[in-house]
């Protein structure tokens, strides 16, 4: 029950987002004086509205977005005589701008809002480098069975004896940075002779030269089964830190560094959407599917439905950030129908007329949209291709995060 209960509220959630960052053109176009005909939640058929001053606003039959009418997005619309002064085109570039940016606004507004409850509530997770610290120095264990219980040892072990105490940071290993736990412990299996760990105790970093035992350690291969190998050891217990904790005071500096980070990897999701086509049609086709791949608005809303039904309406909410900074950071690239492809035109047009000016030229008129209507219907193609081969893994094969 809670998970179907989780579907509704996170397709819910998407819905009022999308809604959300239409509003965001709405109040812009409406504080900059243009002419908002329509808003509405949904596409189809209209099951309710109103109207208030000269806005018609209503929801529609199906719940798969939402839309803002603003009277003259291009000069090819039929107008009233009223609504050709105020037509958008017709506008400065900086009113057009801001309506344009005013929806991707919303998300990232609405995405950070969240972060800062979330932070408050759960903290955030550290999605950089994972902070690694010493919880026990010890022997070094010669053997482990086949149920994973290490022999017994005594001893001081390497890296006690080399200095590293418990509540050290350790920070890279031979001069790599350690990503996490299982980075460090790879690092230090694959090494013989000496390593040297960076360690940072008391806010100061030092470096400490231990010497590697090479013991036997059971490993688990692909079909599941176990084998020992020989690797290298240290004796150290480790303990990672994959969530931080914040208080009123600190919440604005750890939300700001989360804020980043997550922009940072949206931008690389976005420059990386097209690689993953290859690995989306593996997954169609029978092939395993690789949890770094897009998923769809089901997917999504199952893996949302997934947390509540886990209990973990942290992650719940931590997808909802992730969906709204990539909605937001999506709809700015420069191609249309987006809205970076609208704003493109906005600059292109002025940049055209400045250097016009330049020369003493009057101003051009407005680009024909008719002229971009192949590129755009090419855009509208590969996009719903795309998220046609989305959602079609999302339900043969989907991402399994629980």
């Amino acid at each position: 029950m809670s998970f179907a209960l989780g579907i509704v509220v996170f397709a819910l959630a998407l819905l009022i987002s999308i809604a959300w960052h239409e509003l965001g053109h709405m109040w812009a176009a409406q504080a900059t004086g243009m002419k908002v005909r329509r808003y509405f939640v949904g596409f189809g058929p209209t099951l309710w509205s109103t109207r208030r001053g000269e806005t018609e606003y209503g929801v529609k039959a199906i719940p798969l977005g939402g839309f803002c009418d603003i009277a003259g997005m291009t000069p090819h619309e039929e107008m009233t005589p009223d609504e050709r002064e105020r037509a958008m085109y017709r506008q400065s570039t900086w009113k057009r701008l801001v309506v344009l940016l005013a929806g991707p606004a919303q998300n990232f507004i609405l995405g950070i809002v969240l972060v800062l409850i979330v932070g408050l509530s759960w903290g955030l997770p550290i999605l950089g480098d994972k902070p690694v610290h010493a919880t026990t120095v010890g022997c070094v264990a010669p053997t482990q069975d086949a149920t994973g219980k290490l022999a017994d040892c005594t001893g001081d072990g390497p890296a006690n004896a080399a200095g590293l105490r418990p509540g050290d940071r350790l920070v890279a290993v031979n001069g790599h940075s350690v990503a996490d736990d299982t980075d460090l412990v790879h690092r230090v299996q694959a090494s013989s002779g000496d390593v040297v760990l960076t360690v940072e105790r008391d806010g100061r970093r030092q470096d400490l030269t231990v010497p590697v035992t090479r013991v036997q350690r059971m490993t688990k291969d692909a079909d599941g089964s176990l084998r020992p190998v020989t690797v290298g050891a240290i004796g150290v217990g480790l303990h990672v830190d994959y969530v931080r904790h914040y208080d009123l005071a600190s919440i604005w500096g750890g939300a700001a560094s989360f804020t980043g980070d997550l922009f940072t990897q949206t931008w690389d999701a976005l420059i990386g959407l097209p690689s993953k086509v290859g690995a989306l049609w593996t997954a169609v086709t029978g092939g395993p599917r690789d949890p770094d791949t897009p998923v769809s608005v089901y997917g999504a809303s199952v893996i949302g439905g997934e947390a509540v039904d886990h209990g973990y309406w942290d992650v719940f909410f931590l997808l909802l950030i992730s969906v709204n900074f990539f909605l937001g950071a999506f709809n700015l690239i420069p191609l249309l129908p987006l809205d970076g492809g609208h704003m493109a035109i906005a600059l292109f047009e002025k940049l055209r007329n400045t250097v016009r000016g330049w020369f003493g030229r009057a101003p051009a008129g407005p680009v024909d949209y008719y002229k971009l209507l192949p590129l755009t219907y090419a855009v509208v193609a590969v996009m719903g291709a795309f998220m046609v081969l989305t959602l079609t893994a999302d339900i043969v094969n989907p991402i399994k995060v629980f």
